[in-house]
Parts: structure tokens; sequence; C-alpha cells
């Protein structure tokens, strides 16, 4: 009769002697993972108005600018580069 031997306990012995502590103090000693949270960055608010004011008006002016053709072809490449992969 051949007989086989099981393991007599699960896992790597490192783990089984954390588990051996911890059972013997009765809390984890597993650290906890910080949550480190940064300060929100502050945004000047001139910056910013100035930034959309300078957006608007560079779009309306590019738009203007540009023939019914221009619009055409920049359109096709960006659909091009969106969706086409050739």
């Amino acid at each position: 009769m051949i007989l086989m031997h099981g393991r007599a306990s699960k896992g790597d012995v490192a783990q089984n002697a954390l588990r051996v502590v911890e059972q013997a103090i009765g809390e984890p000693l597993k650290p906890q993972r910080k949550i480190v949270q940064f300060l929100p960055r502050k945004k000047n608010a001139a910056a910013v108005a100035l930034g959309k004011l300078g957006s608007r008006k560079g779009g309306i002016a590019r738009a203007a600018k540009l023939t019914a053709q221009e619009r055409k072809e920049i359109a096709q490449r960006a659909a091009k580069a969106r969706w086409g992969k050739g």
C-alpha cells in the first residue's frame, strides 16, 4: 500500500510564522497603507480668465480665416487620424 504525504500546513514558513504571531497578540501585524493626499493646486484666476479669453478669440479668428476647402481638409485629416489606420 502506497501512502502519500500531505502538507501539514498551507503557505510558506514566513506566512505561517506571521499568522501564529498575529493570533498570539490578537491583532494584525501587516502595516496599514497610508493614503497620501496632496493639497489641491490653486490657479491664478486672472491667468485662467486670460487663457479662456485667448482661446475663444483664437478659435474664432482661425475659423474666420479658413476657407471652406481648408476646413474640409482639416476635418478629413482629423477623421482619418481618428478612424483610419492607414
